[in-house]
């Protein structure tokens, strides 16, 4: 086991993720919490969730540089790092990153704004990870990463020279416990896996009509038996997910490749390869090799 060189955040709404690094950012050892930012409210109380965390790593080495990326630098982080805008590489991010003190720093976020604004913070530090760990993306790609709010960022010569945010996630999560069509659906938010019924709702996505109309098809489909109840969700899924890409497979699509949770990776790759797309490339938790790799442009 190399000597440990770099503690790396990765500190979102809802998680925080330390990683402990070593030479050439190997991860010696990883541990999460529950304080997102999302429940965290002045600097007393990060620094706690921080020590908390991390306390005895700091303890044990109180040489080692603390880099973050995530929430923790938005609004209502710690402190607010800046946007940097597209097109922008890794080392632009490292250009404009916020010294909180003289051991930690907060890697700024992306903003694409050529139409309407559009922002990201933590998935800039994934795609550096990615452009690390599969150097080839770099000369031309598309980066997507699936989640709450999906990021499709385009890579042209080691620059993000733009992206788009879909609130996929979000909208399948209020549909599914707040809307009318929930009311046919499991009660305990569980159903079987249904992959039938995922790509029949990626299927409709290509049909006429628009999403609002085919969203009550949701309903109907379930009140008339097209579909059982347990099948619902992840028609839902399919319908809003084939939409998503609907809106971005147009033209002469360049390589992609998908960077997150491995089950809705997964889940992307069969419907990217059922609307005849290649197989996209999988890949896991990117901002531990995002954050080495900034943290070599910055000479940490």
């Amino acid at each position: 086991m190399s000597a440990a060189r770099l503690i790396a955040l990765d500190w979102g709404s809802t998680r925080l993720r330390a990683f402990l690094l070593g030479d050439g950012g190997e991860v010696l050892q990883s541990r999460q919490s529950d304080a997102g930012a999302a429940t965290l409210k002045g600097a007393e109380q990060y620094a706690a969730a921080l020590a908390a965390l991390v306390g005895d790593w700091r303890a044990d080495h109180p040489q080692l540089k603390l880099l973050a990326c995530g929430m923790v630098g938005s609004q209502y982080g710690w402190r607010e790092a800046p946007y940097v805008r597209c097109p922008a590489d890794a080392a632009a991010l490292a250009g404009q990153v916020l010294k909180l003190d003289d051991s930690l720093s907060i890697i700024p976020g992306l903003v694409d704004d050529a139409a309407q604004p559009d922002v990201m913070r933590g998935e800039e530090t994934q795609i550096v990870g990615a452009l690390a760990l599969h150097p080839e993306l770099a000369a031309e790609a598309c980066l997507v990463l699936p989640g709450t709010h999906s990021k499709w960022a385009r890579m042209k010569a080691g620059r993000v020279t733009g992206f788009a945010t879909h609130m996929t996630g979000e909208l399948f999560a209020l549909l599914r416990q707040h809307s009318v069509l929930n009311r046919l659906m499991p009660a305990d938010g569980s159903s079987p896996a249904s992959p039938e019924a995922f790509l029949q709702g990626v299927d409709a996505a290509r049909e006429e009509g628009g999403l609002g109309h085919q969203l009550f098809a949701v309903r109907t489909l379930g009140l008339f038996n097209k579909l059982a109840a347990e099948q619902l969700p992840d028609y839902l899924s399919g319908l809003l997910i084939g939409h998503e890409l609907a809106s971005e497979l147009k033209g002469d699509a360049p390589r992609v490749a998908l960077i997150g949770d491995p089950a809705l990776c997964s889940r992307y790759a069969q419907a990217l390869t059922h609307l005849g797309q290649p197989e996209p490339l999988l890949l896991d938790n990117t901002a531990p090799a995002g954050l080495w790799a900034l943290a070599q442009t910055m000479n940490l």
